[in-house]
């Protein structure tokens, strides 16, 4: 385990990186490989927490301009998510990882309760875990459940794997070709830059308890295997130098 820089990691997975090219539904070549990934980073020792957006299924914000409540647009959110986790599950236990889903809204049912405690029990045994159902509470993005969840089990970095785009760039590199790619910034830089990389309140989480942030592309299937290397890839996000 020496080599490695990193040993206990939280991946962060949007909703649209799951549904593929379009970025919508549930794409199960894209599931598959995701998992794949994650089994090869997994089957080397390294503990690995996942947190899925749902933004592939839906999003509060659209069901808000529909004139819908935001909290219920957001709980509907909050369901989106855990079947991401569900299918991300299901492809994990096909390459015999063990995995757990832990949610913030009760479903004994289909997964587990979020307790702290019990999830790293889960990591020691070298378990994955996926958080689902965001924080539980509305009004708060799968970007701050990361935040808050990496904080909660003590994970060494925040990896936010982005659906084909290599790092954080000064603009939409898709629409803008002369956008230009930072590969270090602090979390006060995203906040004061305005960069759509994770909303305020999760960079101010990630600000005030110093956990550093990477993005990076998650279609490159090694990416995750140089990040836990030490690789300088994507974009580094860390506290004020």
């Amino acid at each position: 385990m020496s080599d490695f820089k990193y040993h206990r990691i939280l991946l962060k997975i949007s909703g649209e990186a799951l549904g593929g090219d379009t970025g919508k539904g549930i794409n199960p070549l894209v599931i598959s490989q995701v998992a794949k990934t994650v089994a090869e980073v997994h089957q080397i020792g390294i503990q690995i927490a996942i947190v899925v957006g749902g933004g592939n299924l839906w999003r509060g914000e659209a069901g808000e301009q529909l004139g819908m409540e935001r909290p219920q647009a957001d709980y509907i959110g909050m369901l989106g998510t855990i079947m991401n986790a569900l299918a991300l599950q299901d492809a994990l236990e096909k390459l015999d990882v063990a995995t757990r889903v832990q949610t913030s809204i009760e479903m004994r049912q289909v997964a587990e309760q979020y307790i702290r405690r019990k999830a790293i029990r889960h990591l020691d045994k070298s378990r994955v875990v996926i958080f689902a159902g965001g924080t539980g509470n509305p009004y708060f993005s799968t970007d701050t459940t990361a935040a808050l969840r990496a904080l909660e089990i003590n994970a060494e970095v925040i990896l936010m794997g982005k659906n084909g785009v290599d790092g954080v760039y000064s603009d939409d590199p898709k629409v803008n070709p002369d956008a230009t790619k930072y590969t270090e910034l602090t979390h006060m830089d995203i906040i004061k830059k305005g960069l759509n990389v994770m909303d305020k309140t999760a960079s101010s989480l990630a600000l005030e308890n110093n956990i550093p942030l990477i993005v990076f592309d998650l279609n490159e299937p090694n990416n995750i295997l140089r990040l836990v290397k030490g690789e300088n890839i994507g974009t580094l996000i860390t506290g004020d130098k």
